[in-house]
């Protein structure tokens, strides 16, 4: 196995930028790809980096041990937005950070091989990218994520003012739009696509909880099937590294 560390110019973000890859070395899955290897793009939380999944949870072992790749982009505090005061970073983790990392690297573009998971703000970006593309995500995970975005902006989500201009602008253009994961699946059901799978779990004692159910339950009203786990743990690294192993499980990657 191998685990990169890889530096980057992002013309999305008009500066430098960090990933982190894990490329299993033997994996019995490039045989039918090609030499090519399924991938999960991991996400961080806020205020974390593309070095958070390896030094908090088991992901090396456990990516080895399914034969998949695994690649960390850092997004800073960014809400995994195109900030209205900073850099692109959505358009930087759709499109940017996907094509450098198969130009460079024996990762398969196909749909069935592509995944995304993320922790806390890292599980809104997982689902914000797997509803906006699901034509390019077969599965997308959340641990605790902050799904219900619109409610964090109101004065929920320990924003300061700058920080809430920079990154969202108004607060009230959030609901309904793109950046609503609520508004984003009303609009994918009725639209008829077909959603990826979804999995999302949460601790009971955690304080994104109740978005969890909000977002739980309106996949309930749009009759989408999610794989949903809670149990009793916080917002924190113990209840994340077991869950992590979960979703690995979890993801529907073809032999």
């Amino acid at each position: 196995m191998a685990l990169i560390q890889c530096q980057l110019f992002a013309e999305s973000l008009s500066m430098s930028t960090e990933i982190t890859l894990i490329l299993p070395e033997h994996s019995p899955l490039r045989a039918s790809r090609n030499g090519k290897l399924p991938v999960l793009y991991l996400l961080h939380g806020r205020g974390a980096d593309h070095s958070e999944w390896t030094r908090h949870s088991s992901i090396e072992r456990l990516a080895e041990a399914r034969g998949i790749a695994v690649v960390m982009p850092s997004a800073g505090r960014s809400y995994y937005m195109d900030m209205q005061q900073g850099g692109s970073y959505f358009t930087y983790i759709s499109e940017e950070l996907p094509a450098f990392v198969k130009s460079l690297f024996p990762i398969s573009d196909r749909r069935e091989d592509t995944f995304v998971t993320g922790v806390s703000m890292g599980g809104y970006g997982a689902f914000k990218l797997g509803l906006r593309f699901p034509e390019r995500y077969a599965a997308a995970a959340s641990l605790s994520g902050g799904l219900d975005l619109a409610s964090r902006v109101r004065g929920e989500g320990n924003f300061t003012p700058a920080e809430m201009q920079s990154i969202f602008g108004s607060p009230e253009r959030i609901e309904g739009s793109d950046d609503d994961l609520l508004a984003v699946s009303r609009r994918l059901a009725a639209s008829g696509t077909a959603f990826p799978q979804l999995y999302q779990c949460c601790g009971t004692e955690d304080f994104l909880y109740e978005a969890n159910q909000t977002f739980r339950h309106t996949m309930k009203e749009l009759d989408v099937q999610v794989t949903y786990e809670e149990e009793p743990g916080g917002h924190e690294w113990s209840y994340w590294d077991m869950k992590i192993k979960r979703v690995l499980e979890w993801l529907p990657v073809q032999v």
